[in-house]
């Protein structure tokens, strides 16, 4: 990847920068800055996607879908409460899933990527005493969101470990809205940072990982030199 193209994700970074300076200051403008998180990320991955080495439409198109749902996600959550930002959320990890098993897959899934699963198994009998009538939805969303940390190994090493920061940021986010007692265990600001540095670091090295293996792709070959032809 370009270095112009590594300097334009320095945009989300300010922007995320900024919503955790607010956050720890307790500062006015957390919805406004939580809001600009993903439509810079989207601008970025365009601006990157579209001027480097052409990028296959599909990939770049479901890399958006995934940023624009989460975007989604992120105004539900605040506005219109849990289960529609939970849906919105599950929608971008279906079209990440798609990404990373389709057009953006390099190599083989590693084994260890199967801890995921005991991730599930251990995270869903925590929480389902605490979850009530929400138990169904979440335990779904979990799924994907445990599909989407296995699958963006296939990828690269970068994508997963965007992905498995983003995990680290739901799973965190999980404690927080159904755990007894953990605010006074981990309180605000530090828990509401912690959760919101995972998801932006989480994000951005996905849409980075994603660029760079799709760029690396689609470079096209060197031309051959004189002395190539000549043989």
């Amino acid at each position: 990847m370009q270095r112009r193209s590594l300097l334009s994700f320095a945009a989300y970074c300010l922007v995320a920068a900024i919503h955790l300076v607010i956050i720890g200051f307790d500062l006015p403008g957390q919805d406004l800055t939580k809001w600009l998180l993903m439509p810079t990320l989207l601008v970025v991955v365009l601006v990157v996607g579209l001027r480097g080495p052409a990028v296959r439409p599909a990939a770049l198109a479901l890399l958006c879908g995934g940023i624009a749902a989460s975007w989604a996600g992120d105004v539900l959550l605040g506005t219109a409460g849990f289960i529609p930002g939970l849906g919105a959320f599950a929608l971008a990890h279906i079209l990440y899933v798609v990404l990373f098993v389709g057009p953006a897959r390099a190599r083989r899934i590693p084994w260890p990527a199967l801890l995921y699963v005991v991730w599930l198994a251990v995270l869903v009998p925590m929480l389902w005493p605490h979850l009530g009538s929400q138990a169904p939805a979440v335990v779904v969303y979990g799924a994907l969101l445990a599909a989407t940390a296995a699958t963006a190994w296939g990828v690269s090493s970068i994508t997963g470990w965007g992905a498995l920061a983003f995990l680290a940021s739901d799973s965190l986010l999980a404690f927080r809205l159904f755990w007894p007692d953990v605010k006074t265990t981990f309180p605000d600001p530090w828990q509401d940072m912690t959760i919101m540095a995972l998801y932006c670091v989480g994000q951005g090295v996905i849409a980075f990982g994603v660029l760079r293996r799709l760029q690396r792709t689609e470079r096209p070959a060197p031309a051959p030199t004189e002395a190539a032809v000549a043989r």
